[in-house]
C-alpha cells in the first residue's frame, strides 16, 4: 500500500508537489485510482485521484480513519548529533518506525557535530511514518545548547545517560508507564561531568541502559526503544 504525506489535505485537496510527482511520474498512478494518504496529525484518507499531470495530483477524499494513538505519553528523545550524520539519519528513521512523539538536537561541550540540518532528517521521519503506517510525525526541533534545553518545563519524567561511575537505575525499572518522558543522549565523548551534575540539579535522573557501552545513535534507539515498549 502506497501512503502519501498530506499535511494540509484537510483544506487543500492536492498532494504536496514531490508527493504528486513520486504518485503519477513514479507509480504511473491515474485518474480513478484510489490512494493513501496521512496528514501526519493522526489522520489516515481513502481517496480518489481527480487530477494527474506531472506536477499536480488532486483527489477526493473519500474516508477519513482516525489512528487512535499506539502509546501512552509523550515520548521525548534529545541527542547529541554524530559526527557522521548517517548515523543520526538511522536513528531518526528507525525511531520513528519504532515510535516517538519528539526529536531535539543537543550542542553539547564534547560534541562533534556543532550544527545539523534538519531538513533532511524531516523527510527521513516523513518516509518513516509512511514505511511504519503511522498517522503522526514525530515533531522535529532544530539543535540547541545543552545548558538551555535542561531548563525548559517539561511536565513529565527526565532521565539522562550517561557513562560516569554512580547509582544509576535501568531505565526500564524506573519509568512510571503512561506519563511523558524526556531522555537526554550525549555525543560520542558523553556529556562531561559539570553537563551530568547541572541535569540532576534540573530533575533529570541518571539511569543505565545496560550493561554494554553504547555509540550515541545505538544509545537513542535503546532508549527509545524501552519508552515504546513500557507504554504500550
Amino acid at each position: 500500500m502506497h501512503v502519501f504525506y498530506t499535511p494540509d489535505i484537510q483544506t487543500h485537496a492536492e498532494l504536496p508537489e514531490e508527493e504528486a510527482q513520486h504518485c503519477v511520474r513514479v507509480l504511473r498512478l491515474n485518474i480513478g485510482d484510489q490512494i493513501t494518504l496521512t496528514d501526519g496529525k493522526g489522520n489516515f484518507y481513502r481517496a480518489e485521484i481527480s487530477v494527474a499531470t506531472n506536477k499536480r495530483c488532486m483527489v477526493n477524499i473519500l474516508e477519513t480513519t482516525y489512528q487512535e494513538p499506539l502509546w501512552n505519553g509523550h515520548l521525548h528523545i534529545a541527542m547529541a548529533p554524530t559526527k557522521n550524520m548517517d548515523r543520526t539519519e538511522w536513528f531518526a528513521e528507525k525511531a520513528t518506525e519504532i515510535g516517538f512523539d519528539e526529536l531535539t538536537f543537543l550542542n553539547c561541550r564534547f560534541s562533534e557535530r556543532k550544527v545539523i540540518k534538519t531538513e533532511r532528517i524531516s523527510k527521513i521521519l516523513v518516509s518513516a511514518i509512511k514505511q511504519s503506517l503511522k498517522a503522526r510525525l514525530p515533531q522535529l526541533n532544530e539543535m540547541i545548547d545543552f545548558d538551555k534545553f535542561i531548563v525548559q518545563p517539561f511536565e513529565g519524567q527526565k532521565f539522562i545517560a550517561h557513562c560516569y561511575e554512580g547509582e544509576k537505575p535501568l531505565l526500564k525499572e524506573v519509568l512510571r508507564k503512561g506519563e511523558d518522558a524526556l531522555v537526554l543522549i550525549g555525543p560520542e565523548g558523553d556529556f562531561s561531568e559539570e553537563e551530568v551534575q547541572k541535569a540532576i540539579e534540573y530533575g533529570f535522573m541518571p539511569i543505565s541502559l545496560g550493561r554494554s557501552r553504547l555509540r550515541t545513535e545505538t544509545a537513542a534507539l535503546v532508549a527509545c526503544h524501552i519508552l515504546n515498549l513500557q507504554n504500550q
